[in-house]
C-alpha cells in the first residue's frame, strides 16, 4: 500500500492503457536527485515530502543499505511523457530491524487536462519486532483538494492482542491527531472503496478529504503546511523512536506468524494496488518490470 493508494484505481481518472517506454541509464545521484525533487508536487507537499525522508535517513541511516533498484525502476515514464514515477528503496542492514523504506512519486496527466500527484512513503519492519510499520499517501487531483492516509499499521489483530491495542494506540494517544484534522471545517471523512485499505488500517488510521472550495478558506497548501505536516512529523517522529529504533523481544513461533501476515500485506499490496494501476499509468512491459523487482524485495 503505497505509491498509489487503491483508493484511487484507474477507473476513477479513466486512465488510458499505454504501450511501454525506458529511460536512459542515469547515475545514482541523478537518480536520487530526481527523486528528492518531487518536481510535479505543490511547494507545501514537496517540502513535507523531503524533511520526512531526511528524518528518515537521519535516524535510520546507519542501519539501512543503499538503494540497490536497477536506474530503470528507480525512474521511468511512459512514451508520450504524460506519466512519470520515481521510486527509491533503501533495504535494512542483515543486524537491523528495518525490513525496507520505499519512497515515490507519480505524476499523470488526466484525460480531462488536470493531473494526478501521488507521493508516498512507506516502512516495513522485520519480524524480530511486532511493532506497526508506516505509511503516507498524498494524493491530489487538483489544487483544491487531497486525500491523505497515515497509519500505523498493526502487525497483530487487535482484538486477539488487547495489549497491543494499548501500548501503540491507546496509551500513546495517536487518536489525537486524527481528531485535529477532523476538527478542520475542510476536512472530511474519507471512506475508502477498497474493503482491504478498511481492513488493514489501524482504529486511529487518518484516512481524510480536504477539499477547499469556498472563497476565503484556509488553500490546501495553508492546511498542509500548518496541519497535515504537523501530524505527519510527529507520526512518523513517533515510528522512528518506539518502533523502528525500540526493540521488542518476539519468541520464534510469533516471528513465523509475523512474516506470514507481513507476506500476504506485501503481496496484496503488489495485487490491489500496484499491479491495478501501473499497467493502466504504464503499459504493461515497464508495469511487468517495476513490479517484478518490487516483488523481489516484498518477499524477500
Amino acid at each position: 500500500m503505497a505509491i498509489i493508494s487503491p483508493t484511487f484505481s484507474h477507473s476513477t481518472f479513466n486512465l488510458p492503457r499505454i504501450s511501454c517506454s525506458s529511460v536512459p541509464m542515469d547515475s545514482s545521484d541523478s537518480l536520487r536527485a530526481k527523486f528528492m525533487g518531487f518536481p510535479y508536487a505543490s511547494t507545501q507537499q514537496r517540502n513535507l515530502m523531503v524533511e520526512l525522508l531526511s528524518s528518515v535517513e537521519t535516524r535510520l541511516g546507519p542501519s539501512l543499505q543503499s538503494c540497490t533498484l536497477p536506474p530503470d525502476v528507480q525512474h521511468f515514464r511512459n512514451p508520450t511523457d504524460t506519466a512519470h514515477a520515481s521510486l527509491h528503496l533503501r533495504s535494512g542492514l542483515p543486524s537491523s530491524q528495518i525490513d525496507f523504506i520505499l519512497g515515490g512519486w507519480i505524476h499523470c496527466t488526466l484525460p480531462s487536462g488536470g493531473a494526478l500527484n501521488i507521493t508516498s512513503l512507506s516502512a516495513y519492519l522485520k519480524s524480530s519486532t511486532d511493532a506497526p510499520h508506516f505509511l503516507l499517501d498524498l494524493i491530489q487531483s487538483n489544487p483544491k483538494s487531497l486525500v491523505l492516509i497515515l497509519d500505523l499499521t498493526p502487525r497483530k489483530d487487535l482484538i486477539l492482542y488487547p495489549d497491543y491495542l494499548k501500548t501503540y494506540y491507546e496509551d500513546t494517544q495517536l487518536d489525537k491527531h486524527r481528531q485535529r484534522l477532523h476538527m478542520l471545517p475542510e476536512v472530511k471523512p474519507y471512506f475508502s472503496p477498497s474493503l482491504y485499505v478498511r481492513a488493514v488500517v489501524s482504529p486511529t488510521a487518518i484516512l481524510v478529504n480536504i477539499d477547499v472550495r469556498d472563497e476565503g478558506e484556509a488553500n490546501v497548501e495553508d492546511i498542509i503546511r500548518d496541519h497535515v505536516g504537523p501530524v505527519a512529523k510527529e507520526l512518523l517522529q513517533f515510528w522512528l523512536e518506539e518502533c523502528a529504533c525500540l526493540e521488542r523481544g518476539v519468541g520464534e513461533s510469533e516471528k513465523g506468524c509475523l512474516a506470514e501476515r507481513d507476506r500476504i500485506m506485501k503481496n496484496k499490496t503488489i495485487e490491489v494496488d500496484l499491479g491495478s494501476s501501473f499497467p493502466r499509468l504504464f503499459g504493461g512491459e515497464v508495469a511487468d518490470r517495476v513490479l517484478g523487482v518490487l516483488k523481489e524485495y516484498y518477499n524477500a
